[in-house]
């Protein structure tokens, strides 16, 4: 029996203002179903975050259904869950005609207590899709307040799950989570507080797999757990991230996995460098890649940007060091010394871009007093 394993499509998605659904079409149309084509999976793990909003764009709501039509024509079972980003509500118009097609929706927890049995030659699986956890949702669906953080609700989750387990299967569990330990990216949103959101791997011991989404770097989670990563980078903190979807081949109940790279239509990365040859290397050949562009030269150059767009055409931002450490030196020389009510005054002007008034300063000033209060 043979899966894919993804997530974090993000369909729909802005890098710096710019649509990049040309670039996910690419991945989907040229990279994906291409894959797909060419191992013939028995079933598609899309472990959540389809799209980038609740309200997704037309575009990118087409692009998807296209995708589904394909795999279906392949016939490739496709299993999906929601994740945070996704309208779970609206991505489970149709789940139940769709899943007699060989498309399963997860779309709320319940859907988890039902899981999907496969079958290919001698091997059998059982897949369990558990859409992105509410903290709350869960504590209504056991009629449990004692039931705090994500930690404590998925342990009750899976232990409600485990008792459900076929004898000589392969046990997998698809969710969308942040486990302990585990690194994030910039593009991910924030979406805990201290340590509440956090998984502990462990918690996965009892699958021989678990397909997790949710963080965009590709990354493995306690010994069964495995994040495939998002498709594309979705922020330039990703640059040095290699991505792909994994592959799994089971034989006997053993899983193999293999990395299945992508090559992107185009790159995300930071490119630092003096203006002269940044310009001089984009005139040789022109970088059709997204990417930020650092300068380090000790002095200012006027418009950077306007003369390095026409070689760097999806150019999302230029910076200057210089600029940067000039200008937070000359503030902090000026401001040195200086009593706290002209340092108020400065920020006030500087980053407020407002002159301080008598409230403002009186408000300061008892603010300070409560401070230094010992």
């Amino acid at each position: 029996m043979k899966f894919f394993h993804t997530s974090d499509w993000h369909l729909g998605r802005m890098l710096y203002g710019r649509s990049l659904l040309e670039d996910q079409r690419y991945f989907l149309e040229q990279v994906f179903l291409p894959a797909v084509e060419r191992e013939r999976p028995d079933c598609i793990l899309l472990a959540g975050d389809i799209y980038d909003r609740q309200i997704a764009p037309p575009e990118a709501i087409r692009l998807f259904d296209r995708t589904l039509s394909r795999l279906t024509e392949l016939n490739c079972k496709v299993a999906v869950i929601s994740g945070n980003h996704d309208g779970s509500d609206r991505i489970a118009i149709l789940k139940n005609i769709l899943r007699k097609n060989g498309v399963f929706l997860a779309t709320e927890l319940s859907d988890a207590f039902s899981p999907i049995f496969l079958e290919a030659g001698e091997e059998k699986a059982q897949l369990f899709l558990l859409p992105y956890l509410d903290s709350s949702a869960v504590r209504d669906y056991f009629q449990d307040d004692t039931l705090r953080g994500e930690g404590a609700c998925m342990a009750r989750v899976l232990s409600e799950l485990e008792p459900l387990f076929l004898p000589d299967c392969l046990h997998i569990l698809m969710t969308h989570c942040f486990a302990a330990g585990s690194a994030p990216s910039d593009s991910e949103s924030t979406m805990f507080v201290g340590g509440s959101g956090e998984v502990p791997p462990e918690l996965f011991s009892s699958f021989d797999y678990a397909a997790l989404g949710h963080l965009h770097g590709p990354q493995r989670a306690g010994k069964t757990g495995r994040y495939s990563g998002s498709p594309l980078k979705y922020s330039v903190d990703e640059e040095s991230q290699k991505k792909s979807f994994l592959m799994l081949e089971s034989d006997q109940g053993a899983l193999k996995q293999t990395e299945l790279p992508i090559v992107p239509l185009r790159d995300v990365r930071r490119i630092t460098g003096l203006f002269q040859d940044l310009l001089s290397a984009g005139q040789d050949h022109t970088c059709e890649d997204y990417v930020e562009l650092e300068l380090t030269d000790k002095a200012p150059i006027l418009l950077a940007a306007e003369r390095l767009r026409p070689y760097y055409p999806n150019l999302l931002s230029v910076t200057n060091r210089w600029a940067a450490d000039s200008a937070v030196g000359e503030r902090a020389q000026k401001l040195q010394n200086q009593t706290e009510d002209v340092i108020f005054r400065s920020f006030l002007k500087d980053v407020c871009n407002i002159e301080a008034a008598g409230p403002d300063l009186e408000l300061f000033s008892e603010i300070l007093r409560e401070v230094d209060k010992p």
